[in-house]
């Protein structure tokens, strides 16, 4: 509103502090003495029009405040009243006083214009700013104002280079970028105009923050041909594009649409999103071209803001190992820059296999390491790729109980923010978890508790990730934990509390969802199962022991006592969560495999889960016999029914729980539990009365195991009730079913392309085994004295 005044606040110079740089204000009047008065305002009614960014609210006493970077054409907004003086500029407000003195007898001869003059920084070109603005502003309205302003604005736009054809492509590219609302024929008439208008000048657009979009979108667009002809003439400018904060983008948009197959969707940028379904096509050379312009640059783009990002992007899902190991070693100091490694040469990154070919360089090359991973770390940057790999060379290159170690141990541990150890956990990288695993194994109780106590919310987030997304290698830290942390009391405070959850009423949710999860279940199935090659990869069984080396010397408690300590706390929830949730977990054959290594490898009271499960196992047999065709598998009460009496996972998970053990191939015998499960009585008690079901189904070899278990002293009245249906086992013998049906283990989704597969392979199954009858059936009649 007009006679409001308002107050600037000036800003402190950067890096200027102190008495010296005191804010001053001094307040200069068209009038010496009196304060302004209607004259000194806009008196017409085009004030109400007049916009905010502008004179809105705004005395006009005195000239508005002009800058010297400030455009001729447009206004700066400031204060009206009072205008802002800094001490320090002695000498330069010496020599424009003179000017200053002129200015201001200019301005109140010329104060009815609406301009005002700061008494800082107004010389002779600031003045001449003021008469120019005074002319353009002086009996025009709001309107008009701006008409002329953006007229002004578009001059000046048109008289930069390339003018026209940057309007032009801007538009191509408002009407590209809406995908679904072009046709394909327009699409191919824009991208060919677009390509003729860039053509030759690439170069001149891509370090303009709008005009670098209308080139992203001719990469996407585009084809091989094209996309190449775009690399070559930007051959030599990748580096400064990918120190750029809008140009960098394109560098990926390159990458992704020329040097990576686009069908994988597990590869994710951090610049650049990609458009997974466009195209699915590599090309060697482009990747190649733009690859080779980082090497001997690479320490210094890692530390860059911009640019670390797609270095990054390119060790991490596009260069070859061979051009990884180039990257790496330029960590290793400058004459790994310097000096490329012949043609026909192959270099490695590995710093073992480098230290031993030149043991002299160790000092200088453990130091020039160090000093770069620790400036990352003080930066905050550490979710780089690149790094965690460099750190694991670094921390395995280390001498034991040295200072080097001691050195890193605690640049790991003295992130109290905890960015670090997050990022090493979560960037799903192999190398940052091992980093934190091995200063598990290597640091002290101290070092351990402060690294536990940083995850100790995250806990299930480690286990695995809830979300759909990319899996991490967390769950190697928590492995790692259990083998080597000797307080087993904290152990189950932090871990094993995170993973079932604080509220005992959602512990059997979370632990039913994560037995499901393929790298999920790991975590909670540890410590029952142990180093089992279905639930630990190679990889992951070779580490460990690593870490069971290095435990050796660095940990106290016996490792079987510690396991022991730990089942003990973690088997009441797992066991409480199969005697609730038996009939869910019975419907998939990851939950059938968490009943039977839990009731094998857990210890306490188990009669509640082993009812449970025999429960389930007699009410699918009921109610099969109930239907003359058996359950129906698209009844959802009927799921568990199929999956007991039919399912293969079902079948085996009985017949192992009936044996009380595994069966050893080695030594061809059932290593039976101490002590004993006797599921066998009780499974017998649940399902005598359809016995012959049993027999003459997909599982009939849980039968043979009831036979065959040592402890089972009823073998006689089940062998009394075959032979009275001897007839039904002959039948079943010659044409019975042949097993049961392999559920999923709630793992991810199959493709399309591998569900085609398994349907080929199932179909060739089919034809090998038809007529082949029950093999249960046949061995149980052998076991009668009947020849089938």
């Amino acid at each position: 509103m007009p006679g409001v005044k308002r107050k600037a606040v000036a800003q402190e110079p950067a890096g200027r502090k102190g008495s010296k740089w005191k804010k001053k204000s001094k307040v200069i009047n068209s009038r010496p003495g009196k304060s302004a008065t209607k004259h000194q305002a806009v008196e017409n009614d085009d004030a109400e029009d007049l916009d905010e960014s502008d004179t809105t609210d705004t005395v006009f006493s005195k000239p508005e405040l002009f800058t010297d970077d400030s455009p001729a054409g447009d206004l700066v907004e400031s204060d009206t009243t009072e205008t802002e003086v800094f001490e320090g500029f002695d000498d330069e407000r010496k020599d424009d006083k003179v000017d200053e003195e002129a200015a201001r007898k200019r301005g109140r001869d010329t104060r009815q214009g609406g301009v005002a003059l700061s008494t800082h920084n107004t010389g002779s070109k600031t003045a001449m700013k003021f008469e120019a603005q005074n002319v353009f502003l002086k009996g025009t309205s709001s309107k008009e104002a701006h008409a002329k302003q953006k007229a002004l604005t578009q001059e000046r736009k048109a008289a930069k280079p390339n003018a026209a054809q940057i309007e032009r492509s801007k538009k191509i590219w408002e009407r590209l970028r809406r995908k679904s609302h072009v046709p394909l024929d327009e699409r191919k008439k824009l991208v060919a105009e677009l390509f003729k208008i860039l053509t030759g000048h690439f170069k001149d657009f891509v370090f303009k923050h709008d005009a670098v979009r209308v080139v992203q979108a001719a990469v996407k667009y585009g084809n091989l041909e094209q996309r190449k002809m775009i690399a070559k003439e930007l051959k030599g400018d990748f580096k400064s594009l990918a120190e750029s904060r809008y140009a960098k983008h394109l560098v990926d948009k390159l990458l992704v649409h020329g040097s990576v197959n686009l069908l994988d969707t597990s590869i994710t940028f951090a610049c650049a999103p990609a458009d997974f379904s466009a195209y699915a096509f590599s090309d060697e050379e482009m990747r190649d071209m733009i690859i080779s312009e980082f090497y001997g640059s690479v320490r210094r783009l890692i530390r860059l803001s911009e640019s670390s990002w797609v270095l990054d992007d390119i060790y991490r899902a596009i260069a070859t190992p061979q051009q990884k190991a180039i990257l790496l070693r330029e960590w290793y100091g400058p004459e790994f820059a310097l000096f490329k490694p012949a043609k026909d040469e192959r270099p490695t990154s590995k710093l073992s296999e480098i230290l031993q070919a030149s043991p002299e360089k160790r000092g200088p090359i453990m130091r020039y390491l160090f000093e770069l991973i620790n400036q990352l770390v003080q930066k905050k940057t550490t979710n780089f790729t690149m790094l965690h790999d460099a750190m694991l060379e670094y921390f395995l290159n280390i001498q034991t109980g040295s200072e080097e170690r001691r050195d890193f141990i605690d640049l790991i541990t003295g992130d109290d923010d905890g960015d670090l150890l997050g990022n090493l956990a979560f960037t799903r990288t192999k190398s940052g978890s091992k980093v934190v695993s091995l200063c598990l194994a290597s640091g002290t109780a101290k070092d351990r508790k402060q690294i536990l106590r940083t995850y100790k919310d995250v806990i299930q987030r480690m286990s695995y990730n809830q979300h759909d997304q990319p899996a991490h290698h967390a769950h190697t830290i928590l492995l790692t934990c259990y083998e080597v942390i000797d307080d087993t009391v904290l152990l189950s405070k932090t871990i094993i509390s995170g993973l079932l959850g604080k509220e005992e009423g959602s512990q059997e949710a979370n632990i039913v969802d994560a037995v499901h999860h393929l790298q999920g279940r790991i975590a909670y199935l540890y410590l029952p199962a142990g180093r089992a090659k279905w639930l630990l990869s190679a990889e992951e069984i070779a580490f460990l022991q690593e870490i069971d080396q290095i435990r050796s010397s660095t940990s106290k408690k016996d490792p079987v006592i510690r396991r022991q300590e730990l089942l003990n706390a973690i088997s009441p929830a797992l066991l409480r969560t199969i005697a609730k949730c038996a009939d869910a977990l019975c419907q998939t054959s990851f939950g059938c495999q968490f009943i039977t290594e839990v009731l094998l490898g857990c210890v306490g009271d188990k009669t509640h889960a082993l009812k449970a499960v025999a429960e389930v196992a007699a009410a699918a047999a009921a109610a099969a016999a109930a239907t003359e065709e058996g359950p129906d598998p698209s009844s959802a009460e009927d799921a568990t029914q199929e999956t007991m009496m039919s399912s293969i996972p079902g079948g085996r998970m009985l017949k192992t729980l009936v044996l009380g053990g595994h069966f050893n191939a080695k030594l061809g015998r059932v290593e039976v539990i101490e002590p004993p499960l006797n599921f066998h009585e009780m499974f017998y008690d649940h399902v005598k009365s359809e016995l012959v079901a049993w027999a003459t189904g997909p599982n009939s070899f849980v039968i043979v195991a009831l036979l065959e278990t040592d402890g089972f002293g009823r073998k006689d009245e089940v062998l009394d009730t075959l032979r009275r249906h001897a007839g039904l086992l002959d039948s079943a013998a010659k044409s019975g079913p042949q097993g049961g049906v392999i559920l999923g283990g709630g793992g991810p989704s199959p493709s399309g392309g591998e569900m085609r597969k398994k349907k080929t392979k199932n179909k060739k199954r089919k034809k090998q085994v038809e007529n082949t009858g029950n093999k249960g059936a046949a061995l149980l009649l052998s076991m009668l004295g009947t020849v089938a």
